[in-house]
């Protein structure tokens, strides 16, 4: 997930999401990890991901429940989730593992050589954990289950969504971010004529937990 927190609610945004929102997601079955990072560049752009277990987990009963009964804190943080972009996804490929400090996100738009996309970017993918500063990197793909709007989604407006995903970690700032020039093939990795260029941000690790931290 994407969004922009205004500069002025942006002490209280990390203070519910570290310690309300946060726990309740890692209380729900099948949550692994919850990690926030905030824009590297000093802006007002945040990053947040959630590891599960499996991908049901995206349609269970307990998951449905929280997000149709947002607390009284999360009823009022919600409307200040600006620019809003949620992908559920399948994860693709995986290379290397771990938590670190800087991530480059990238959102490439649908189009229609598909399987051609993921092979590339797989391959490119693939040789960057062994380059000096990077940790890991990882492809995804929306795949968003068939539920109807949720209470949580009502009160943001509606969410946008990316369509492929890839992500690129590692300990040092500089090389991470060269990566989607060096590594990748620039900013138009989409091929000509698909819906839009290549979004990249460049983010800094701000707070990770897991269900043992918070029980």
């Amino acid at each position: 997930m994407w969004w922009d927190i205004a500069p002025a609610i942006r002490e209280e945004f990390e203070h519910w999401h570290s310690h309300e929102h946060f726990p309740e997601r890692m209380s729900i079955e099948g949550f692994r990890r919850g990690s926030r990072f905030r824009s590297a560049s000093g802006g007002d752009g945040f990053f947040v991901i959630y590891e599960l277990d499996d991908y049901e987990t995206l349609t269970s009963a307990q998951y449905l429940a929280r997000l149709n009964a947002p607390t009284p804190w999360s009823t009022k943080m919600m409307p200040q989730h600006r620019n809003m972009v949620r992908s559920q996804c399948r994860v693709v490929a995986s290379f290397g593992g771990g938590i670190a400090q800087s991530l480059l996100t990238l959102r490439l738009p649908r189009q229609g050589a598909e399987e051609a996309l993921r092979a590339k970017l797989s391959s490119a993918l693939s040789r960057l954990p062994l380059l000096p500063g990077i940790t890991a990197a990882h492809l995804l793909r929306t795949d968003t289950p068939p539920v109807s709007a949720t209470r949580e989604q009502l009160i943001r407006g509606g969410d946008k969504h990316a369509d492929w995903i890839a992500l690129v970690s590692g300990y040092d700032a500089r090389v991470v971010a060269d990566t989607v020039n060096t590594q990748l093939g620039g900013q138009r990795l989409a091929s000509p004529g698909s819906q839009a260029d290549v979004v990249s941000d460049l983010f800094a690790l701000s707070y990770t937990v897991t269900p043992a931290d918070v029980s």
